[in-house]
């Protein structure tokens, strides 16, 4: 999110003096200062960590910060330290004395002076510790909100709801038309049907999003259309022109009819040559709301005559199926979001790490041979590039207006929906401020502690 321009280089930094760093960019980057929430970090103990080598090669600083690490070792300039860590139990934080900021009484914060943050195995067992006293936070699953709602005034806490979760939840194709050693990452066959913009446009009409809410959310979410979180300044709305794919499995048979694809006596889908349109949909395992999420999708695809085979997987061996071997075929994800459209470029540079649905071979990685890059991707690509060189806020916005019209004009994310923020928080933690962005911590300097 800081490489720059067409080639892609980094801004140069350079000490000014013992107090100021100067950030030069070798062109216009609108994105410069909001991307600049890099730590800066202390040269006195860290230097030596970065210059050394290991065997390897690398900085001894890679392994150097661990959960052996003793934190009075650690400096620190934000309003906390850690006092201790206990392994798999909790990490305890102590007020920094020597945060800088104070109120306006001249008081210093931050106010609180000890946090514990409890590593709780599951979201059940975080649940019962809330409802026992022996949490004063916790974030909300939609199966829980009913519960605690019920008792919020008994319980002496509040349940704080912020909007949309900001970033997106997503099912894609794999578009990659490329080879290793001769072998297609994709089936030709079923790259070609992933390849139909018809197809994609199809699946996205057959997804019941509404139910999707109501049934795996509770409610509590909303439909989402756009790569940009709806909080950014850059993000349009229907009413602007942003395209939309409400649920119709009768338009999704009349583009699979209109692209050639048939249906046999069984009401199964097969395509021009007669092949049955079957994919194999991944995700990772233990997440229970994308398994939800993705045992509707299984049923309301088979609805169109698509037969999917809804197959979770441990975490590492799905990221690794995504970024290494690209032999998948589709997949059922989320990332993160935020204000600034530029923080995703790794997403929409044809050449990006998250660049998924047609990835590039990464560095080390053995060659794809005969890779293609549509024409539109390389206009999102471009979209992306002009909209970072664009200081003029109205311009920037009409330049993302557009690339949020193309993403949902070809679909490479089938975007699905968002669950609401929800968090309940004990009554006696006072100045909460909470919103979706920044959670119930981002102001943790004002937060006090209510006497009893």
């Amino acid at each position: 999110m800081l490489r720059i321009g067409e080639a892609g280089v980094l801004p140069t930094v350079r000490k000014l003096d013992q107090r100021r760093v100067e950030v030069v960019s070798p062109e216009p980057f609108a994105p410069l200062l909001r991307n600049m929430s890099l730590a800066i970090l202390p040269a006195h103990s860290l230097r030596q960590l970065v210059t050394t080598k290991n065997s390897e090669g690398e900085p001894l600083f890679v392994s150097a910060l661990g959960t052996d690490t003793n934190p009075a070792e650690m400096a620190v300039n934000g309003p906390y330290q850690i006092a201790s860590y206990t392994t798999s139990q909790r990490i305890v934080f102590r007020r920094n004395p020597n945060y800088w900021r104070r109120d306006g009484q001249g008081n210093p914060q931050p106010y609180i002076e000890r946090i514990v943050w409890q590593i709780v195995e599951s979201t059940d067992n975080a649940l019962v510790q809330f409802r026992s006293g022996g949490l004063d936070l916790l974030g909300l699953q939609p199966d829980y909100f009913s519960l605690l709602k019920r008792e919020e005034r008994r319980g002496s806490f509040t349940i704080y709801e912020g909007g949309s979760a900001p970033g997106t939840n997503f099912l894609a194709f794999n578009l990659n038309q490329g080879r290793r050693n001769g072998i297609p990452l994709v089936d030709p066959i079923k790259s070609r049907w992933f390849n139909a913009v018809e197809f994609r446009r199809a699946v996205a009409y057959a997804i019941d999003r509404q139910s999707m809410i109501n049934n795996t959310f509770q409610g509590l979410g909303q439909t989402q259309n756009s790569p940009i979180s709806v909080q950014s300044p850059y993000f349009i709305s229907l009413e602007e022109g942003l395209p939309v794919y409400d649920y119709s499995p009768d338009k999704s048979r009349e583009l699979l009819l209109g692209a050639g694809f048939q249906y046999n006596a069984e009401g199964q889908l097969l395509d021009a040559e007669g092949n049955r349109v079957r994919f194999t949909m991944i995700t990772n395992s233990g997440n229970k709301v994308r398994e939800a999420m993705g045992a509707q999708i299984k049923q309301d695809l088979s609805r169109i005559g698509i037969q999917v085979d809804f197959a979770p997987l441990a975490f590492n061996t799905l990221l690794n199926k995504l970024n290494s071997d690209l032999n998948w075929e589709c997949y059922l994800l989320g990332l993160t979001g935020g204000v600034e459209p530029n923080s995703g470029a790794n997403v929409w540079l044809t050449e990006g790490r998250s660049h998924r649905f047609n990835q590039a071979a990464q560095p080390g990685q053995p060659p794809i041979e005969g890779r293609v890059v549509s024409d539109w991707e390389k206009q999102i690509e471009q979209l992306y590039i002009r909209g970072a060189q664009t200081v003029d806020e109205a311009e920037r916005r009409a330049i993302y207006a557009e690339s949020q019209i193309v993403t949902q004009q070809y679909l490479p994310f089938i975007y699905l929906v968002n669950p609401l923020t929800l968090i309940a928080v004990r009554d006696r933690i006072q100045n909460v401020k909470f919103s979706a962005l920044g959670g119930p911590l981002w102001n943790i300097h004002e937060l006090e502690i209510a006497e009893n």
